[in-house]
């Protein structure tokens, strides 16, 4: 079950909405949360050495205000979006998504993946980007990710950038329980797709 996020409406309208219970505070927390797990890992003790400019900075995607939020949204038309009930991400998608990406192109390429907190000596290349798009489709009954990436040099230089998506069906009713396993599967096809790209991206 999910409800609708009003769009378009008045303030007196959105007022109103509020004292009639569409949305209320202090409620339980949610019957769950949701995570992303990568499938590639890397494996417990693996070492490597950051020199040679192998070195790559994963920075936290940008996102709408629409997915940039613990609840998980679907889309109910072109114009309208609602949001899953008694369930929530442990995280925000972006947040979530930076990590699955780093783990994942670890675990598949020869970079050394830092985030933007850490310092490298080379610099390293730098990727970034948007989450376009973190969210079910009611039609296609599918979850979909999107992400548009950049590759850049330390100075700040484009080497290249490129849209990538990924849709994984859901089983049966939108609800709590069937939602996180398509998002997951979505969210590492497109992290996988990534590393192979940065991989195959040359300075």
């Amino acid at each position: 079950m999910f409800h609708a996020k009003p769009q378009g409406v008045t303030a007196a309208l959105a007022a109103a909405l509020l004292l009639s219970g569409c949305v209320s505070f202090g409620g339980k927390p949610p019957e769950r949360l949701l995570s992303l797990d990568a499938v590639h890992k890397v494996p417990s003790g693996a070492a490597r050495g950051a020199g040679g400019g192998r070195t790559l900075i994963v920075t936290e995607p940008e996102a709408p205000k629409m997915l940039d939020t613990v609840r998980v949204p679907v889309k109910t038309s072109p114009t309208s979006v609602a949001y899953v009930t008694e369930v929530q991400w442990a995280d925000t998608p972006r947040h979530m998504f930076r990590r699955l990406l780093a783990e994942t192109i670890s675990a598949t390429t020869d970079r050394v993946v830092l985030d933007s907190g850490q310092f490298s000596g080379d610099g390293g290349q730098r990727l970034s980007g948007e989450l376009i798009d973190f969210s079910i489709d009611e039609a296609q009954q599918s979850a979909t990710v999107t992400y548009d990436a950049m590759l850049t040099t330390p100075s700040g230089v484009a080497l290249a950038r490129q849209r990538f998506t990924a849709s994984a069906p859901v089983g049966g009713k939108i609800e709590a329980g069937s939602v996180g396993v398509p998002l997951n599967a979505a969210a590492n096809q497109v992290a996988t797709d990534v590393a192979a790209w940065v991989a195959a991206v040359k300075d």
